[in-house]
C-alpha cells in the first residue's frame, strides 16, 4: 500500500499533530505542502480546511479523523487508552483544545501576531488585547491538566498530546503568552519534555513568520 501522504503546510499546528501520531506510530508518510483552498486541498476537503490526508484510496480531512485512522491502521503503541473512561478523557481533551484552546490562544491571539492584517504589518493589538484576559484560565487549565503524571490522561502520551504540544510551543513564541509559559511551572515542564520527544523533535516545523515589533 502507499505510503500516507500529510498535505498541509508544515508550520500548521494541525498538520504538525498529524505527522507527531505519524511518528509515533512508525507510519510512513509524505509531507505535502499545500496552502488552504489550494486544488490539492479543496480536492479532500469541503471548506478547504488543512490537513487532508491520501492513504491509497482513502481520503480524509480533519486532524481528528486523520490521528484516528492513522492509530488504528498502523502499527505501534495505541494513542488513544482501552479503558472507556480514559478514551473518554482523550476524546474530552481533544475537543476542549478544539473548541476553546486553539480558537483563543491560536485564531485570536497568536494570529494577531504572526498573520495581523493590519496595513502596516504590526500586530493587531485589539484582537490581542481582547485575549488576554481570558488567557490566564487556560493557562491554569492546562496547568493543572499535565500535573500529576506528565501527560493530558494517564501516564502515556496521546492523540490529545499531540494536539496539545504544537500549540504551546507557538506560545513560547509572543510576549505575553512565554511569560504566562514560563508561569506555568507544570506546563513548562511539561512542554520541554514534549520537545525533547522524538516524534515532536523530528517533525518539528521551520519557524513561523517573524512577528513586526
Amino acid at each position: 500500500m502507499p505510503d500516507l501522504e500529510i498535505i498541509g503546510i508544515p508550520q500548521s499546528n494541525y498538520v504538525w499533530t498529524c505527522r507527531i501520531v505519524c511518528a509515533e506510530k512508525g507510519a510512513p508518510y509524505k509531507l505535502i505542502p499545500a496552502a488552504p483552498h489550494s486544488p490539492e486541498v479543496n480536492a479532500v476537503h469541503p471548506f478547504g480546511k488543512i490537513p487532508v490526508m491520501r492513504h491509497s484510496d482513502v481520503t480524509l480531512y480533519e486532524s481528528r479523523a486523520i490521528c484516528a485512522y492513522v492509530d488504528r491502521v498502523f502499527d505501534g503503541p495505541p494513542l488513544v487508552p482501552a479503558m472507556p473512561h480514559l478514551a473518554a478523557q482523550v476524546e474530552q481533551w481533544i475537543s476542549v483544545i478544539n473548541t476553546q484552546i486553539d480558537p483563543l490562544l491560536v485564531r485570536q491571539y497568536l494570529l494577531g501576531y504572526f498573520f495581523p492584517g493590519t496595513p502596516d504589518g504590526k500586530p493587531d493589538r485589539t484582537r490581542i488585547d481582547a485575549a488576554l484576559p481570558q488567557m490566564e484560565k487556560h493557562f491554569a487549565m492546562l496547568d493543572r491538566g499535565v500535573g500529576k503524571t506528565g501527560f493530558l490522561v494517564a501516564s502515556a502520551f496521546s492523540i490529545a498530546d499531540a494536539t496539545l504540544v504544537p500549540i504551546l510551543y507557538y506560545l513560547t513564541k509572543a510576549p505575553e503568552s512565554k511569560a504566562m509559559m514560563d508561569n506555568a511551572r507544570n506546563l513548562n515542564a511539561y512542554l520541554k519534555k514534549m520537545m525533547e520527544r522524538k516524534s515532536v523533535a523530528e517533525t518539528t516545523p521551520p519557524p513561523p513568520p517573524e512577528r513586526h515589533n
